[in-house]
């Protein structure tokens, strides 16, 4: 009643506490949910977020259980939910059980939407970002707190190399398949991020791909790509949509009319995920320049970007360039629009580190009718307002 503009809950082994402990939500009864459900039913607004994990598991009668508990919340609330479905290596068809299951919801009114994301959602590696392949060989311990000159010039010893090099191999033999080993060891899937950064992603272009080519170890490549750039060099893992190589999978997920186009982390994770140019790559990819399959018409993709999800979280003023409506308007060089390489920056208090990505061609950036940003540059302009609840056509 105070603004807020939901309920968001989090049922996934993902989120952990600080001690590696599961959150109290990942829990939660189905009694609790259905009171917080109840809570929600017959207000004016409100939607509710969450994650499960289902769309990670290979086993059919939990991704089935799970599915009916989301779908009662949203039948018991009445209110619009969306739910977080990505594309695992191991379990590469389960969207399409939740998709289907969501498309026999909404034929029987209940307004759930699967939230997905227009590229593979990947980690950012680097000696200055929260992971490396290298991560957990004590050898490499030992020196990852030095300033980043001294710990570059300690990882070009040969001596230190061959011990972390020992370390790793014995880390890939004992560990199972899973998100540790394919951070650690994923180089089929690990990519050098181009400027500008090319997002889709071709399995030939990958740290295993040109070792092959070069007759060197992957893991090698890795180390010395590490080192490019005075250690500033990142690797790209995608960890999820990208299980057959390919966009086919996401191009279905993002032209569904049920879905929703989100996932992008551009605050969280701030030391291993950039998605902040999430916006950006899908026209750049999608619109412009798709090599591997179907291009998407722009107009879908803005759509998707703007009024699809502003008429889900109950925001109806916004996400059309009529009379009446914000007016929030992007200004785009569609044959400059460009995503720069993310990079680490330590602006956060104590000197805290972040990643940034830049993007080229916007010309204007226009908020509630004032440019706040010509051609990526902030003009002083701040129009923006604190959002409360939802929002109605006043024209």
């Amino acid at each position: 009643d105070a603004g807020a503009i939901g309920f968001a809950t989090s049922r996934t082994e993902i989120h952990r506490t600080n001690t590696g402990a599961f959150i109290p939500t990942l829990t939660s009864s189905e009694r609790e949910l259905m009171a917080l459900a109840e809570v929600m039913r017959g207000r004016p607004w409100g939607v509710t977020q969450l994650i499960s994990d289902c769309y990670l598991t290979t086993d059919e009668d939990f991704a089935r259980t799970e599915m009916d508990l989301i779908e009662e919340f949203a039948r018991v609330s009445a209110r619009p939910l969306s739910f977080t479905v990505q594309q695992p290596y191991h379990a590469p068809e389960r969207w399409r059980y939740l998709f289907d299951r969501v498309a026999d919801a909404r034929s029987r009114g209940i307004d759930i939407k699967p939230q997905v994301a227009t590229r593979p959602i990947g980690v950012l590696e680097g000696l200055e970002a929260t992971a490396n392949p290298f991560l957990f060989c004590p050898s490499f311990g030992a020196v990852s707190q030095l300033p980043l000159d001294e710990k570059v010039a300690a990882l070009r010893d040969p001596a230190l190399r061959a011990r972390i090099m020992i370390e790793h191999a014995e880390l890939m033999a004992a560990v199972p398949e899973g998100l540790l080993r394919q951070l650690s060891g994923g180089f089929d899937v690990m990519f050098r991020l181009s400027d500008p950064v090319d997002y889709e992603l071709d399995a030939g272009d990958s740290l295993a791909a040109e070792a092959n080519r070069r007759g060197i170890e992957a893991v090698d490549l890795a180390y010395d790509t590490l080192l490019e750039d005075g250690g500033k060099r990142l690797i790209y893992i995608p960890l999820f949509n990208f299980a057959h190589h390919n966009f086919d999978d996401i191009a279905e997920m993002i032209s569904s009319p049920n879905a929703l186009f989100g996932l992008s982390d551009a605050g969280a994770h701030c030391g291993a995920i950039c998605d902040a140019s999430a916006t950006t790559s899908s026209l750049v990819v999608w619109a412009r320049d798709r090599r591997h399959g179907e291009r998407l018409p722009i107009e879908s993709l803005v759509h998707g970007h703007t009024q699809r999800g502003a008429a889900h979280m109950g925001w109806m003023d916004r996400g059309v360039i009529a009379p009446g409506y914000l007016a929030d308007i992007n200004v785009i060089d569609l044959e400059a629009l460009a995503c720069r390489p993310p990079r680490i920056v330590h602006d956060l208090p104590a000197g805290g580190r972040r990643l940034v990505q830049d993007a080229a061609g916007y010309r204007e950036t226009i908020k509630s009718g004032a440019i706040t940003f010509e051609n990526g540059e902030h003009t002083g302009e701040l129009p923006g307002t604190l959002l409360r609840g939802a929002r109605s056509l006043t024209a």
